[in-house]
């Protein structure tokens, strides 16, 4: 008798770990392949990418990569552009898939890649949900006698080292769109942008903290900008923005009940 009761326990423990080795979800997920690009045309990021957005073998690239994005099939594509401008993004859309030959001024990730996707695939809806909020991502730099400045130092003396071992101006589109997708790379994205200025404060303070955070509250109401958009069980959506915004999506989409996060890999090769 003892035994059993024991082998019950140790049945229930089981069964209660494999209940929680993955996120709960909905029956019914709203599929979603969240890409993160280097921005292809003009950007006040910190960090750019060279790329000619006007070179014909840079084009041809980016198109060749959008076939095999577009076999995802989104019904609805999300883009790093403000919501206010959402009737130019569609009308600039709507013409491009009228005539695929016709040209951008300045055009960016957004025309080149996203339009493209949709255009392959059909897709009808398009939408920004990009959000503006400044902060200082050098406050390191400005503040004197931080507790943080070694650690700081440090870790982006070892990030110099890899940007040379892995110079991106030697890749190819693809190369590159698929580090801007590696975990390891947007975990190492989160940290330059806001994580790592957690480590910079004076005595009583918390300014890298108090910085980081308006990083993640943008992110946020980019996040709160996607569950806005009306979405149903059928829906497939393709996300395509900056790679630290993909970061962050990552963990929330991950941890929804309301998505399932599909393996960006499948569809960058």
């Amino acid at each position: 008798m003892r035994i059993t009761v024991i082998m019950m326990v140790l049945l229930n423990i089981q069964l209660q770990a494999q209940e929680f080795k993955k996120p709960v979800k909905f029956k019914n997920t709203v599929k979603v392949l969240n890409m993160g690009t280097f921005h292809m045309g003009y950007t006040p990021d910190a960090n750019t990418t060279e790329f000619d957005e006007h070179d014909q073998r840079n084009i041809d690239q980016v198109h060749k990569i959008a076939q095999s994005i577009a076999e995802f099939k989104p019904t609805v594509i999300l883009v790093e552009s403000l919501p206010e401008r959402n009737s130019e993004v569609q009308k600039n859309y709507k013409d491009y898939v009228d005539n695929p030959e016709m040209k951008f001024k300045n055009p960016s990730e957004l025309e080149l890649l996203a339009f493209e996707v949709g255009r392959l695939a059909g897709t009808e809806r398009i939408y920004g949900i990009d959000y503006k909020e400044g902060y200082n991502y050098r406050i390191a730099e400005k503040i004197n006698d931080n507790y943080g400045i070694e650690t700081y130092k440090k870790y982006f003396s070892i990030l110099d080292s890899l940007e040379k071992q892995f110079p991106e101006e030697e890749m190819s589109v693809l190369q590159k769109l698929q580090m801007s997708n590696n975990p390891i790379y947007k975990d190492m994205l989160l940290n330059i942008n806001a994580d790592i200025l957690t480590h910079i404060s004076t005595e009583g303070n918390a300014e890298g903290a108090d910085e980081a955070a308006k990083f993640y509250h943008r992110n946020l109401v980019m996040y709160s900008n996607l569950n806005q958009i009306k979405l149903g069980e059928d829906d497939r959506v393709f996300i395509l923005m900056g790679a630290t915004h993909t970061a962050f999506f990552d963990m929330w989409i991950e941890r929804s009940p309301k998505y399932e996060i599909i393996n960006t890999s499948n569809y960058l090769k």
